[in-house]
């Protein structure tokens, strides 16, 4: 007689890298064990997941988690529960955290805290800055590190590389790709003084306007083609960048996020004033049009929420000194399953971004796919139902989301991490048992 399942999903329909298809999943140990399962086959576990379509476990590869930092804003506790109630089975938290993860004991005791108190599995990015250059080889092989990342602009935090030559000094420390933020500093300082206090905050897209992102992706891709270094950049916001990254497919990969994907100038700033900021900014129609078409033709390679919560006070500040960052990670999936029911792109392409697109860029081992042998990471969803988004849904302590009160058809029902239910039909089920995520 067989070995019984310690899990089977019964009567869902499963995502697979070929289509859709009916299909029941079993599992044991915490990994996929099978795909068809015979009907009777003994199980201690069943989820009946009939009338929902079963996705590999959701990856967000951009959350900023705060922690360490302010547990009253965010920790890697309570934005973990978010991203389950929200359908992610793996975060991966930046580095510009109080203090920054830029060094083996910061990174250490992290790691350490994530596996005691995450609800998901978590992947940790490690700050280059211009004092830990000779580190970062060793430190980018570090458990669970998924990339170094590079602010060549500034933005929340104190981690800054904006020059040539030291972008150039990390490029080869090391070989992983490097992701960015890719603003230009030194347009961002040379603008500053044409913006003055207190003007509206639709001048935040002004000031760091569209070729502050271009020209800082052009500097970056330089000098990646010239020291053969992979590079990641992140919320590509303008048409421009998205173009001209085409031509740099060998050595560069692309991610856009959800605000860009659904938000728009001047629209945005006019309902949500400082609620609307963040780094880099929300665009018009023609920038959103291209991040659309980038997501059709295959130029984007990952999707992110860039989740960077903020305490309500720091966010309804007058601009430019309010913080700038959006809650997300909770929001990301019910919100791109609206964009999946309104025909913006396939189910199976959404699964491609937030799954296999996530595990090629950053080397994962063991997830982004159905599988045998693959972590059993499953987003149930289903598909037709329809929310409104409430912020009493929200589970971050800042206690606030940009997308209040919008109608969404799609909802995650289930979250299974490596075979573990931990989130049905809004309720986190329990004790925290996150990992930290493998990578090659």
């Amino acid at each position: 007689m067989s070995e019984p399942f310690d899990l089977v999903i019964r009567g869902g329909t499963a995502v697979l890298p070929w289509g859709e298809e009916a299909t029941d999943i079993g599992v044991r140990r915490g990994q996929i064990a099978a795909l068809g399962v015979p009907a009777g086959a003994p199980a201690a576990a069943v989820v009946q997941a009939r009338g929902l379509h079963v996705l590999p476990g959701l990856i967000d590869p951009h959350v900023h988690l705060r922690d360490p930092g302010d547990a009253a804003v965010e920790s890697i506790a309570t934005g973990t529960r978010a991203a389950v109630l929200g359908g992610i089975t793996s975060v991966f938290d930046m580095p510009n955290t109080t203090p920054p993860i830029t060094n083996a004991e910061r990174l250490a005791a992290k790691q350490a805290h994530a596996e005691r108190v995450a609800w998901c599995d978590v992947g940790l990015y490690v700050g280059a800055t211009k004092e830990n250059v000779a580190d970062l080889a060793a430190l980018e092989t570090g458990r669970a590190v998924c990339a170094i990342k590079v602010f060549a602009g500034s933005s929340t935090g104190d981690l800054l590389v904006e020059d040539d030559a030291s972008l150039e000094r990390v490029m080869r420390a090391g070989r992983r790709r490097i992701a960015y933020h890719s603003e230009d500093e030194y347009r961002l300082r040379a603008r500053r003084g044409m913006f003055k206090a207190g003007e509206p905050y639709a001048r935040h897209a002004e000031w760091r306007d569209e070729e502050c992102a271009f020209l800082g992706t052009r500097r970056i891709l330089a000098l990646a083609r010239e020291t053969a270094r992979p590079a990641h950049i992140l919320h590509v916001s303008t048409a421009e960048e998205l173009d001209y990254l085409k031509d740099f497919r060998d050595i560069a990969t692309v991610e856009v996020l959800v605000n860009h994907l659904t938000q728009m100038a001047p629209d945005a700033y006019e309902r949500l004033g400082s609620y609307a900021v963040m780094n880099p900014p929300i665009r018009g129609r023609r920038h959103f049009e291209a991040a659309w078409a980038a997501v059709r033709d295959g130029t984007v390679d990952t999707l992110g929420s860039d989740h960077a919560p903020h305490p309500r006070a720091a966010k309804e500040k007058r601009w430019p000194d309010c913080a700038a960052g959006l809650t997300g990670v909770q929001t990301l999936v019910p919100v791109m399953l609206d964009h999946v029911n309104a025909g913006r792109l396939s189910l199976t392409r959404l699964v491609d971004l937030l799954c296999a697109g996530p595990a090629r860029v950053y080397g994962v081992v063991g997830k982004g796919r159905l599988a045998a042998g693959y972590d059993a990471d499953f987003t149930l969803v289903a598909l037709r139902r329809r929310r409104v988004i409430e912020e009493s849904w929200i589970a971050s302590p800042c206690g606030w989301t940009p997308f209040a009160g919008m109608r969404v058809t799609g909802w995650p029902v289930a979250t299974i991490v490596r075979g573990t239910v931990v989130m049905r039909e809004d309720e986190v089920l329990g004790e925290p048992g996150g990992r930290l995520v493998r990578f090659g």
